[in-house]
């Protein structure tokens, strides 16, 4: 069955709109600009061992490499125009992918044929968000519209890698997002409506991958998506938009902001910015746990 919400094209920049693709070292506090166009709207950096940042943009993906600022196709094949929600596999050569088909991929990251991973399940929308470390799981979240509304449902599931087995975490609440494994498995964290009864109010969470446990760790008046955890663990950056946002839309005044530790209730805000969809969609931290990449989108 297919979903009833036909496919977006790929989003572009606005007249008079910039792509920066940027970094920040925890240790400095420094912000460097990495790459910049007016031409492609790039988003979502994850970060690969080797150096490199992969990104999407115009439906495909992009390596970046932030030393010299050069920007390359990574050419695969058998996927419709791909989202903002890409994570790599611990291996360092595969890639996962959402497709503007709703369904995740399996792709070689040199380049070459995708295998879709996801079956077509009552209409199910899936965005991936996080692989599990030791590369046998995925964790994303399905969404069931209903009546042309995107959240109508929006749950957390896991599912093997190759498909052949899933389960729904029906305590993370609902609607939900950005759900993506701790660097040792031992949690799943998202955001997540379920602790909140204004609409939108999204609060960061955790939850055990077998879906039990679930815990709130933000308590605030802002609306906050998208946890990602440093490789070491000792380090979270999340964005954080203006009270009273519904979902994560593009160009708003937002901010990023970090978690020293289990500090939760002691975020700083490191980074103010105009963004919101495609800043940090996906977990963009360093190997090295130092630096994370994200994205901006200034006006002229």
């Amino acid at each position: 069955m297919t979903a009833a919400i036909p496919s977006p094209p790929p989003r572009t920049l606005a007249s008079g709109q910039r792509c920066r693709v940027r970094v920040f070292d925890v240790v400095t506090r420094a912000v460097e600009t990495v790459h910049e166009t007016d031409t492609v709207l790039l988003e979502a950096p994850n970060w690969h061992p080797d150096g490199r940042l992969v990104l999407n943009g115009d439906g495909v993906l992009w390596s970046l490499d932030p030393a010299s600022g050069d920007l390359a196709r990574i050419e695969i094949d058998g996927v419709p125009d791909l989202n903002n929600d890409h994570v790599l596999a611990p291996d360092g050569e595969t890639i996962y992918v959402s497709a503007n088909d709703w369904h995740i991929y399996q792709a070689p990251l040199v380049g070459g044929t995708a295998r879709r991973v996801t079956a077509d399940r009552d209409g199910r929308m899936h965005f991936l968000h996080g692989v599990s470390p030791d590369g046998t799981a995925l964790a994303y979240i399905g969404l069931q519209p209903a009546d042309g509304d995107w959240w109508a449902r929006a749950e957390v599931f896991v599912t093997a890698v190759d498909g052949s087995w899933e389960r729904r975490l029906e305590a993370a609440g609902s609607p939900a997002d950005g759900s993506e494994f701790s660097p040792d498995g031992a949690w799943i964290y998202l955001n997540t409506e379920a602790f909140t009864e204004a609409p939108g109010h999204a609060q960061i969470a955790r939850i055990r991958p077998g879906g039990t446990g679930v815990e709130r760790l933000t308590v605030s008046d802002r609306v906050d998506w998208f946890p990602h955890l440093a490789p070491d663990g000792h380090h979270t950056v999340y964005l954080s938009y203006p009270a009273g946002t519904i979902g994560h839309p593009p160009d708003l005044d937002v901010e990023l902001r970090l978690v020293t530790g289990d500090a939760w209730d002691a975020p700083e805000t490191v980074v103010a910015l105009h963004g919101g969809q495609g800043t940090i969609n996906v977990n963009s931290w360093a190997p090295d746990s130092r630096r994370f990449a994200f994205v901006d989108y200034p006006l002229d």
